[in-house]
This record gives structure tokens, sequence and C-alpha cells, in this order.
């Protein structure tokens, strides 16, 4: 192992220790995503990507609201900027650069080749996560069953505006328009009450922690 570690040029080390690093986050996001950690409070790294993969969506959002559009196309591009997406083209380009030059490959040909790795797989992830969304809105739902359940918002709800929550309807865990009751901003990330059902993709939500205050009172 030390020999063959000591074979190695210091570019091509290099790209090794990037690869296990960047490896390390790809997995953990991976699993983040499959497992919904990062949604409430799941940790920093996962907060950090929660934050800026709901800022990217809060502001397509906006961007589609004005064009009237709803293009998948671009969906994917904005989840191209996704802290998953650019974790996955460093790893396989880190991982591709660290092979080829094992092999003997020249450095501009290893960093071509494994550009196009990179690329491939920040546009799977990108699909992936464009997807996820959808899936949860397939079959048949009412959205009145989800009438004073609790949620999670999922994407930022700014003051008097449209965010997202998740939430079960029909007993499938789904993502719905949502707005607060009382016109006040939500953070990614807060528990809330769906306390009124506005149509069928739309309602409004307040936080846990006004309710059990009105509660109290």
């Amino acid at each position: 192992m030390a020999a063959w570690w000591d074979s190695l040029t210091h570019i091509n080390r290099g790209f090794f220790c990037a690869a296990a690093f960047f490896s390390v986050f790809f997995l953990w996001q991976m699993l983040a995503a499959l497992l919904g950690l990062g949604d409430e409070d799941g940790g920093d790294a996962g907060d950090v990507d929660t934050d800026v993969d709901m800022d990217i969506d809060s502001d397509l959002d906006d961007f589609e609201a004005g064009a009237d559009s709803d293009s998948s196309a671009t969906v994917v591009a904005f989840k191209l900027l996704s802290i998953r997406a650019i974790i996955t083209f460093c790893t396989l380009f880190s991982w591709g650069n660290a092979l080829y030059l094992s092999r003997g490959d020249g450095l501009a040909r290893s960093m071509g080749i494994s550009a196009i790795w990179g690329l491939a797989g920040m546009g799977s992830v990108a699909l992936l996560l464009s997807l996820l969304p959808k899936l949860a809105h397939t079959g048949t739902k009412r959205i009145a069953t989800s009438l004073g359940a609790q949620g999670t918002v999922y994407l930022d709800i700014p003051e008097g505006r449209l965010g997202e929550v998740r939430v079960a309807v029909s007993g499938v865990i789904s993502f719905v328009k949502a707005r607060t009751l009382d016109g006040n901003a939500l953070k990614a990330g807060t528990p809330v009450i769906i306390k009124r059902i506005v149509d069928e993709t739309t309602v409004e939500v307040e936080a846990v922690s006004k309710t059990k205050e009105g509660d109290t009172e």
C-alpha cells in the first residue's frame, strides 16, 4: 500500500484525497435526501443544504408564477445549483481523475473525461431532486384530509405569499402549496398545523408554537 502511494504523483494523491473527502459528503447527502434528514433538526450539513435548496426553489416558484410556466427542464436547471448536485460533480470528477491518472493517462485527458462523469452525475441528481416532490403528488389524494394535521414547512413561506409544506394527505406524504393564517413569514423546517383548506392545491397554516399558545390562553 505504501509503495503504491509513493508511486503516485502529487496531483494524483491530491485527487484521491479529494475523492475520499467528497465521497463522505456525497453518501451523507444521499442518505439525507432519501430519509428526509435535514428537514427539521437533522444537523448543520443538512440545514445548509436545505436552506440553499429552499432558496433556489423559492426563486423558481416566483419565476414560474410570473411567467405562468411549469417547465420540468427549468426545475432541473435550478436543481443543478443545489449543494447535493455540486457535491456529486466534485465526487465523480475527483474519482475520475484519480483513477485515470493512476492508469497513466495524461492530465488533460483525465480532466476532460472526469468532467463528463461529473456533469452526468450532476444532471442525474438534479433530475432526481426535481422528481422527488412530484412523486408525492401521484395517486388520488384529497387535500381536505390534511386539515388539522401537523406538517413541516418545506419551502420558506414569505410574508403574505405562498411557500410549501410537507404533510400527510390521504395517508401519503405530500408537498402542498401553503401560506400562513396570519400572513407572517415562516422559515423552512418550522413545524405547522394545517388550519384551513384554500383550494385543491393550497392550504393555510399556523406555527405549532402559536397554536399551543392559543390553546393555553
